[in-house]
């Protein structure tokens, strides 16, 4: 490919991004980005998957989305050479600009994205900050699904998590049950850590740290042993403590599930995977309630496929309630409300839970050491990520050190954190036009708080809510499939929620006030909301409306399709992820999770994929070794 070519692509997707192909020059020259494009279809030795032009009309197993999970279930069960497999993506394929890691937040809101919203909430005010008061929820629509939009972050969660999840009565997902799934996948390639037994090298996922960092990032783990706690690997024997963030990045690149599970299998004759592939409905058959094939659109045009085994619903904690209930799957009195025909009175769509906290706390220093979009815009910063695979541009969505804390509200005995910390070099006002683009944050409130900050040295620490007590529902809108459904996470209905978080704040102010950061000459940015100027800095309720307007969300939804043991009234999959009440029907995704886990959700997202294929080759005979 010649090089205007090349940079004739590039140009076309940054215009896809922003509107216009020449902003995208602020951030990556042009150039460079033509240059990095060359390297990736050249250099890297696993070249993207085919879109398979013909779907066959029955295969073995149909996996519905190509994300977190369906990508490496698609792979799994494609290791069966006499099984055939179709993978049903609704999006296109990743390229050069998702693969660059800085530019995490350039992917959302662009054509790799769902664009989901939270509705209005009711009674309990969230998202007052942004337009409409409704919070944007970026989910994937790639092949990759939103391990091509994340910031990357590698966390397992808490061993505590998945003993709660066995506690509850799901046979078989315990953390020693759970660890060697995790292990699995992993191709650590940080020599400290991968030599541990809580790390494991030589599989598809590459998980290590950036090659690159600010100094505040040596700052944030000093300021954690002045609070009294370790550094440690949180994906090891204990979670509370501070670290480095570990990522899924390969070579200074994005390491999408596309990337780690797909790609290395690309050749194999009885995996077809089909792009632009929107699954409408899973056919059922009324008398036998049986799963027997999809419905999907593609090229405008509807089709079908049957499946001789099980369809898999991977389409992650929006997408597969919303297919299920298209289908006939959920609460009876809710379909019944749309005339859809009822296969399996369940509760799909309620339990819905999501990791929320903070947005925009954010603290000033003197040094100009942060990551700013002006600092690093230039020729040099790009060919440095180009030539080397080093530099800012390997930064995790900006994301250097993570963090699990206790506050007096989790449990005594100080292993089970209840605030989780992501620290970065930055703020709003580092790229605010395009925090302002992809978070909806009003103009009012950006001008007012953060406008003040535009040649300012900054830092966040955004504290998140790890276990919340309030839930939220996913439910139908319409049965026309292209009507998105009603979203509601309902947060902060529960009094606990806010007075954790006001907790995990005052950490956070606490990790300013260390020496560590002192000799940056730290101080926190105090310019209310303007909605909440009449209560008193640090005060309670200043703390709960700053909640209440900033609400962020690190996507994380899950939940939505509950594991339970038939004895759960709320449980949509047993224990073995099969849809009760439906024959040859599985999902196999976060929507599973019975409680939401300890941290970011992409690492277990992917763990439950691995031990969700095991499964279908245990059910179907095949020896596990």
């Amino acid at each position: 490919m010649s090089m205007l070519a090349t940079i004739g692509q590039v140009a076309h997707f940054a215009g896809s991004l922003t509107g216009n192909p020449l902003a995208i020059i602020g951030l990556v020259p042009i150039f460079a980005a033509g240059l990095a494009f060359m390297r990736y279809v050249s250099i890297d030795p696993e070249s993207h998957p085919v879109n398979v032009r013909h779907v066959r009309p029955e295969y073995d197993f149909i996996v519905v989305g190509g994300g977190s999970a369906g990508a490496v279930v698609a792979s799994r069960l494609s290791e069966i050479a006499n099984w055939t497999v179709l993978l049903l993506e609704a999006g296109g394929d990743e390229n050069e600009i998702s693969d660059i890691p800085a530019l995490s937040g350039y992917t959302q809101m662009s054509q790799f994205d769902w664009m989901y919203q939270t509705s209005p909430p009711g009674d309990s005010p969230y998202c007052l900050a942004m337009i409409g008061d409704r919070c944007n929820w970026p989910r994937g629509k790639v092949l990759g699904g939103s391990s091509v939009l994340n910031a990357m972050i590698y966390i397992r969660g808490n061993r505590h998590d998945y003993d709660q999840w066995a506690a509850m009565g799901n046979t078989g997902w315990s953390y020693p049950e759970v660890l060697p799934y995790f292990l699995k996948s992993e191709d650590n390639r940080n020599p400290y850590l991968a030599r541990t037994k809580y790390h494991n090298t030589g599989g598809y996922l590459t998980v290590q740290e950036s090659p690159w960092r600010t100094p505040l990032s040596i700052a944030f783990l000093q300021a954690g042993r002045e609070l009294g706690y370790e550094i440690r690997d949180l994906n090891g024997e204990k979670q509370t403590g501070f670290m480095l963030s570990q990522g899924t990045i390969r070579r200074g690149s994005r390491c999408s599930t596309s990337k780690a599970f797909l790609r290395p299998v690309k050749s194999r004759q009885n995996l077809h995977i089909a792009m632009y592939s929107q699954v409408t409905k899973v056919m059922i058959d009324p008398k036998t309630k049986t799963a027997y094939g999809v419905k999907f659109t593609r090229n405008n045009r509807p089709q079908t496929v049957r499946a001789r085994r099980e369809v898999i619903l991977s389409a992650g904690a929006i997408g597969t309630p919303h297919i299920l209930m298209l289908s006939g799957v959920g609460e009876k009195s809710h379909l019944e409300s749309f005339k859809i025909p009822v296969m399996s009175d369940l509760k799909v769509g309620y339990n819905l839970q999501d990791h929320i906290g903070l947005g925009g706390l954010t603290f000033v220093i003197d040094d100009p050491i942060t990551f700013t979009k002006t600092r690093y815009q230039t020729f040099a910063v790009a060919m440095e990520y180009i030539v080397n695979e080093r530099g800012p541009m390997t930064s995790l969505g900006g994301v250097e050190g993570l963090a699990f804390v206790n506050t007096k509200y989790a449990p005594k005995s100080g292993s089970w954190p209840d605030i989780q910390f992501h620290f970065a070099p930055s703020s709003i006002n580092s790229d605010g036009e395009q925090v302002k683009k992809i978070t909806g944050l009003r103009d009012s409130v950006y001008n007012t708080v953060y406008k003040p900050l535009k040649n300012s040295e900054t830092w966040t620490i955004l504290p998140l809510l790890l276990r919340p007590k309030s839930t939220g529902w996913v439910r139908l809108k319409s049965k026309d499939p292209n009507i998105y459904p009603d979203i509601n996470p309902n947060y902060f209905t529960h009094k606990e929620d806010i007075l954790t978080l006001t907790e995990g704040i005052r950490i956070a102010l606490n990790v300013s006030n260390t020496q560590s950061f002192q000799r940056f000459n730290s101080r926190p940015h105090k310019i209310p909301f303007p909605k909440c100027r009449q209560y008193d800095w640090d005060s309670e309720e200043y703390w709960e409306c700053s909640l209440r307007h900033f609400t962020f969300t690190i996507y994380h939804p899950t939940s939505t399709a509950k594991m339970g043991p038939a004895s759960d009234p709320d449980a949509v999959v047993d224990p073995r992820l099969r849809v009760y009440g439906v024959k040859g029907l599985r999902v196999i995704d976060a929507s599973i999770m019975p409680t939401i886990v300890s941290g970011n959700t992409n690492a277990p997202t992917i763990m439950i994929g691995e031990k969700g294929s095991d499964m279908i080759k245990e059910d179907w005979g095949i020896r596990i070794l």
